[in-house]
């Protein structure tokens, strides 16, 4: 514990560091924006799923309760017809950005944290091992803020050019922590 409180600086300037980059990345270069879609009828698409009064959560279609029932021929016409996708519906209203902001700066804190723990595991406070403990932040940070997004596009159907980029975000999440870690290694 007394190394993670000799690391709280380089922790904590790691988080906001990549808040910092992940601002510019969402806001400025927008390069997720062409990720997202709408439907071409969307006020239809709107109306049905409201008129199933569903509670937030995910959702898949065709749906199946079990693995036998997928192998049904009418299940499988389902598939064949059309359209298969997941669907994750938040709580109706405005989405409530200022908490979604602060919860993502508190998940770029425990990462630093996390990475910083790794690091210190490996390589203890030793100035002369900041260039590897650094190297092993930034690896545990990359696999951290990248790796979820490829189970997205294996299991459900994110494109690939999509988490491409979301990899891309880690990388630079994870070069940027490194550099942190790096300068303010004790």
């Amino acid at each position: 514990m007394n190394a993670l409180l000799a690391l709280w600086l380089p922790i904590l300037l790691s988080a906001v560091v990549v808040f910092f980059i992940s601002s510019l990345v969402h806001m400025v270069f927008k390069w997720h924006a062409p990720d997202y879609r709408g439907f071409s009828n969307e006020d239809a698409v709107r109306a049905a799923i409201r008129a199933g009064h569903p509670a937030p959560g995910p959702y898949v279609v065709p749906y199946c309760s079990d693995m036998k029932e997928m192998g049904s021929e009418a299940m499988q016409a389902k598939y064949r017809d059309g359209p298969v996708g997941y669907v994750t519906l938040a709580p109706n209203g405005s989405p409530n950005i200022g908490k979604s902001l602060l919860v993502w700066f508190v998940f770029t804190v425990v990462i630093a944290k996390v990475a910083a723990f790794v690091a210190t595991q490996a390589y203890g406070l030793d100035p002369t091992k900041a260039g590897a403990a650094a190297w092993l932040a930034g690896v545990v940070s990359f696999v951290a803020y990248g790796f979820g997004t490829i189970t997205e596009s294996i299991w459900m159907a994110r494109p690939w050019t999509s988490s491409a980029k979301y990899l891309l975000d880690a990388a630079l999440y994870a070069t940027a922590s490194a550099f942190v870690f790096f300068w303010l290694w004790p």
